[in-house]
């Protein structure tokens, strides 16, 4: 086991490498740079733009340098001083603000994905063995409302039930006077009263996937020979279901781990927009509207990060819950 993860960690050194290649080359994309979009912004306000300051904050910017220069100084800085590089349109170090709103997410998507599942896996597993029967019926429906219903939209009508027949105003993860608080017990109370909203919505969607695929599989093993073979020892039908066939069925919970945890971060993107949370997901999308290299390029990075080593996790996960798969 320990031999296959640092197999693993030494293949995932130069895919994080390649990742980090091509997320830079993306963002560059679109026409133009940060300074387009700040001079468009400015015409659009009427004022007047000096050519030669915008020719100064270029050179500062570093962006009148080939694309290549740019990418190389940004990773020798991440690799030997932990810079992620100066966000322009913040005027702030981007390790200054990426790694809080990257806990966040974190925190908000892992907590998720772990309610999703203490939620799906017991009613997938009672659904299954209770084909057909009122349960079983208000379970599918459950889970197809929650398939068909994207979170954003869901956040939505949270919002509007909330304000509107709870008279309770639903927005942040913080209270005001917490925003810019430095860490403490409060403020971490004050955190754990706001969150518990789009923890809720993203595992109700979570919920939803994991129940239609814990039913499926487990409805694939119940009538498989080995099933049988155990029931006919005498064996307690709960030990029966649990022991066996629901440890195959689980198979894909831990199988996709790395997925879903993206999956996630890009359903709380959509949310944190909605119900303005303080999470990589609203900085994110004003860098790359804004066309903020660095910043952007740090969030993007880091999320294909998670993805990876996600996958790195799902894979030993799988072992250990499936005696079958040997890892060498």
């Amino acid at each position: 086991m320990l031999g296959y993860i640092l197999r693993r960690v030494a293949i995932m050194i130069p895919t994080l490498f390649v990742i980090s290649i091509m997320t830079f080359i993306i963002i560059q994309l679109p026409p133009g740079d940060f300074l387009t979009s700040y001079a468009a912004s400015l015409r659009a306000q009427g004022e007047v733009i000096d050519e030669d300051e915008m020719e100064v904050m270029r050179e500062r910017y570093g962006l009148n340098q080939p694309i290549y220069v740019q990418y190389a100084k940004w990773i020798w800085g991440i690799m030997t001083r932990g810079d992620w590089g100066q966000s322009m349109s913040l005027q702030v170090p981007v390790k200054d603000l990426i790694w809080q709103r990257m806990a966040l997410s974190m925190v908000l998507s892992v907590v998720s994905l772990i309610v999703g599942w203490f939620i799906a896996i017991p009613l997938g597993v009672y659904s299954a063995t209770h084909q057909y029967s009122l349960v079983d019926y208000i379970v599918t429906f459950i889970s197809f409302m929650g398939i068909g219903t994207p979170s954003f939209l869901l956040g939505l009508v949270v919002m509007y039930v909330a304000m509107n027949y709870m008279g309770l105003t639903v927005g942040g993860l913080f209270s005001s006077q917490y925003i810019m608080a430095p860490w403490s017990w409060d403020k971490v109370i004050d955190l754990a009263k706001h969150i518990w909203i789009p923890i809720a919505i993203l595992a109700f969607n979570g919920t939803a996937g994991g129940l239609r695929t814990t039913r499926a599989n487990l409805l694939d093993e119940l009538n498989k020979p080995y099933v049988e073979t155990a029931r006919s020892k005498g064996l307690k039908e709960g030990r029966v279901i649990w022991k066996y066939p629901v440890r195959v069925a689980l198979n894909p919970f831990f199988s996709t781990v790395g997925w879903e945890l993206a999956n996630l971060i890009g359903g709380a993107t959509l949310l944190s927009i909605v119900l303005n949370l303080q999470t990589e997901g609203p900085m994110l999308l004003n860098a790359l509207t804004a066309q903020d290299m660095y910043l952007a390029g740090s969030f993007l990075f880091l999320l294909s990060a998670i993805t990876v080593v996600g996958t790195l996790v799902s894979d030993i996960l799988l072992a250990w819950v499936d005696p079958r798969i040997r890892m060498t």
